[in-house]
């Protein structure tokens, strides 16, 4: 066979060819060994320093509840009411689209009276006699801002640490950080409770409770009040541990020849989630059995509690989960968006929360749990002084106001008894302890014994971080006891 004519390549040009094509080798081994790390985590699980906190419940009160209905006094306004919000105080805020438009911002001052409560003598709300009664368990903060002025990036925001889609949540960030408790439960659980108010209603995001790109088992686990607790946890019919243990061997198998192939982490993680899930089989359904509680414990929390999905039964359910080694609970409370008709909504969402949160609180303390449990309640920002729509009154709502807004805290190493920040005469902006979500973020990890700035994972070329990356955060140093 004639040999084909070859072009002959002097010396320059082999050594020029050569290289280009070691180059590729290069760019190859860097592209495959940059698939393999990205999102590889830049520190060990654990604290950078002893932690005040092992777990937390966090009561997040979608929606949006009013600072001026619950936590921040402003008695003078009940002089002014009906009169327009200065100028100098509204300055240039951006307003939402529902009331940019009014022709006057009217101020309205609460409807509902506000007592002292405790040593300490803060101020709360008629609406909330059970708080009132324990405000010396609680760290009150009535200076937070963000700039989310709509539901859903403010959801994000204080979930997640940014208004867009697409990061992980606190929880999951507090899951990656400290790791499982207990093998055999989810890190991080989610539940969502029944609600009566029928208007203005905020959608749930699971991207709320997601992981984004931490490894997937960070994700909060979604636990259902009636039913399975769990969807697709049990075994179909005809179906028996035995086997299922057997599909899992052999899956697990496929999975180890894929992950050594492929270098994905996603397929080790994927293996994890399967033997979790085989775990809790049996160790979920005791989470959520409330029989063997005593007549005392049940009646901390009020009538609701014996009723599956109320906001007072999974109170206690989260109390159990805690006691048996899941580390972060959130429970959703739906309903508090008040543009209109307040007065007929506000009253209800309280008498929703109100007995349990107090029972919730006193029920850890009375179990040695508050002491290293950190308690959080509040919404993704606050609500305006002036009404949204005609006001009344005896009726009256308030629009968005992402500028002040009221949260409290109780345990895991919080200063007990205090009331941090103050707001203006028109709870419209903030004269002292101004605290970014980020701050509130930044403080919430210190108290689990982790540095914000530290605890990061390596994403699309940043160190992502739960405080963002764009601004610094500071620890609330004045909530810490």
């Amino acid at each position: 066979m004639k040999t084909p004519n070859l072009p002959r390549l002097d010396r320059r040009q082999l050594i020029r060819r050569g290289l280009g094509g070691l180059g590729g080798l290069a760019l190859s081994s860097l592209l495959v060994r940059d698939a393999r790390s990205e999102g590889a985590p830049l520190r060990p699980a654990g604290t950078d320093f002893a932690p005040k906190a092992k777990r937390a419940i966090w009561l997040f009160m979608a929606g949006a509840p009013s600072q001026l209905e619950t936590f921040d006094y402003k008695p003078k306004l009940d002089a002014l009411y009906g009169t327009p919000l200065p100028e100098s105080v509204r300055g240039t805020q951006r307003l939402t689209q529902m009331t940019s438009t009014q022709s006057s911002f009217p101020l309205v001052p609460s409807l509902y009276p506000f007592q002292q409560g405790g040593q300490s003598g803060a101020w709360v709300s008629d609406l909330l006699p059970w708080t009132r009664k324990m405000v010396d368990d609680l760290t009150i903060v009535r200076s937070l801002h963000t700039e989310s002025i709509n539901h859903d990036p403010g959801m994000y925001n204080i979930h997640t640490g940014s208004q867009n889609p697409g990061k992980p949540s606190m929880g999951a960030w507090l899951a990656y950080g400290l790791g499982s408790m207990n093998e055999n439960l989810p890190t991080y659980v989610v539940m969502t409770s029944a609600f009566k108010t029928q208007a203005f209603v905020q959608a749930l995001m699971s991207d709320l409770w997601g992981s984004a790109f931490l490894p997937v088992q960070n994700a909060g686990v979604e636990v259902r009040s009636v039913g399975d607790p769990i969807l697709d946890l049990v075994n179909p019919p005809g179906i028996s541990s035995v086997t299922r243990r057997t599909m899992l061997d052999a899956v697990h198998g496929l999975n180890d020849l894929a992950g050594r192939t492929l270098g994905d982490p996603s397929v080790d993680a994927r293996t994890s989630q399967f033997e979790q899930a085989f775990r809790m089989q049996s160790a979920v359904p005791g989470l959520t059995d409330l029989s063997g509680e005593s007549a005392a414990t049940l009646g901390l929390y009020g009538p609701d509690v014996t009723t599956p999905g109320s906001f007072a039964s999974n109170c206690l359910r989260a109390r159990r989960m805690l006691e048996q080694g899941v580390r972060f609970v959130q429970i959703y409370h739906r309903g508090w968006d008040a543009h209109y008709m307040l007065p007929a909504s506000h009253p209800q969402q309280c008498m929703d929360v109100d007995q349990a949160c107090y029972g919730l609180v006193q029920d850890l303390k009375q179990r040695g749990l508050l002491e290293d449990t950190l308690v959080i309640w509040g919404g993704e920002f606050g609500r305006t002084v002036y009404c949204q729509g005609d006001l009344k009154r005896d009726d009256y709502g308030r629009d968005h106001h992402p500028s002040c807004f009221s949260m409290w805290f109780a345990g895991g190493g919080m200063k007990p008894g205090t009331v941090y920040g103050e707001t203006d005469d028109f709870s419209y902006n903030i004269v002292s302890g101004a605290a970014h979500l980020r701050d509130m973020h930044a403080t919430v990890l210190h108290q689990f014994g982790l540095d914000a700035d530290q605890l990061s994972f390596a994403y699309s070329g940043l160190n992502q971080r739960l405080v963002g990356v764009d601004a610094p955060a500071q620890v609330i140093q004045g909530m810490l006891a």
